[in-house]
């Protein structure tokens, strides 16, 4: 029965641990800058656009999300921080530059490119452009050897309980021999 209950105890530390703490941090940088982007991709108008990058970019800044990649092995293009934010300030620059003056049609075209930066169509739909991994930068190594702990608490948590229940049916079996 020991067994049963310290595999029970490792597998909800295993989850309760890192899940939440995971969800915790998406949804943080979803409210606090992705949310931002895809508005910012979606505005009608240059200014809205600007008044939603500017929100996004200050919390890029506020929480040195300007260089480095979330990548922990190797470094892919997809990961690069710095040319995500690069990217970013560039598009409000160019917004910046659009005089109230300028056509309909130029700001059509300004916004539309502002979409295309800021916007992937994939296979599971229209995802705003950020890279994976980026709502628990800098700590990606951590969380990585944290999701890995948890894992191998998991797995010997299964595998307690698991020798918990043999042991029952063992003591069964001996008790009807």
């Amino acid at each position: 029965m020991q067994k049963k209950v310290l595999g029970t105890l490792f597998i909800l530390i295993a989850l309760i641990g890192w899940g939440p703490f995971r969800i915790i941090q998406w949804v943080q940088f979803d409210r606090q800058c992705e949310g931002y982007l895809k508005r910012a991709a979606d505005a009608n108008t240059v200014e809205l656009a600007k008044k939603q990058l500017q929100v996004a970019l200050a919390y890029i800044e506020k929480n040195h999300l300007t260089r480095g990649y979330t990548s922990i092995i190797y470094q892919t293009p997809d990961e690069d921080i710095g040319f995500w934010h690069a990217n970013i300030q560039a598009s409000l620059d160019e917004l910046n530059t659009i005089s109230p003056q300028a056509s309909q049609l130029e700001k059509s075209n300004m916004l539309l490119k502002l979409r295309e930066t800021l916007i992937d169509h994939s296979s599971s739909g229209v995802e705003v452009t950020v890279p994976p991994g980026i709502s628990v930068f800098p700590n990606n190594i951590g969380v990585a050897a944290w999701s890995l702990i948890s894992l191998v608490l998991a797995a010997l948590g299964v595998w307690l309980f698991y020798l918990g229940t043999q042991e029952k049916y063992r003591q069964k079996r001996k008790m009807w021999q």
